[in-house]
């Protein structure tokens, strides 16, 4: 028995089967320009990963936005929600051997996150380091007493 290399594409260079290969193409072109990017190519926003902890004191905050830098973020909290936006501008530049290669990122976006318990939207530390935003939000004084009695059946 010999051994065959299968080429899936090789196939599709056989008359009835090029159709196939040219909408394939065109099929991941479409995912391509569909699918989110942590860029700003074709001009389409990022959406940065954020994770919620809740704690019986407070609410803890964290989002991903690398590549910026403190001054180009806007944060906005209300009672009930947290309202996040920022502006990504940066560019590399590398030289090797006399060729040059610059990128540019750019890119906006903005987040609004519904908080599950109302806070002291007055008190609220931010920190931010290494591409990381931290918000401390602490529950409102009712919140935390609160009890909720059940009737049962």
């Amino acid at each position: 028995m010999a051994l065959v290399r299968w080429e899936p594409f090789r196939e599709f260079e056989m008359e009835p089967f090029r159709e196939f290969g040219s909408l394939q193409r065109e099929m991941n072109r479409l995912f391509d320009s569909l699918s989110p990017r942590t860029g700003g190519n074709g001009g389409m926003a990022f959406v940065p990963a954020a994770e919620l902890q809740e704690t019986p004191e407070a609410i803890h905050l964290k989002l991903e936005v690398p590549g910026m830098e403190a001054k180009d973020l806007d944060v906005q909290v209300t009672s009930e929600a947290v309202a996040i936006s920022g502006e990504r501008k940066s560019e590399t530049k590398t030289e090797e051997k006399g060729v040059t290669r610059s990128e540019f990122r750019y890119g906006s976006f903005r987040r609004v996150i519904p908080l599950p318990t109302r806070i002291q939207h007055e008190n609220v530390q931010a920190n931010y380091q290494n591409g990381v935003l931290t918000l401390t939000l602490p529950k409102a004084e009712e919140e935390k007493n609160k009890v909720v009695k059940v009737n049962i059946g």
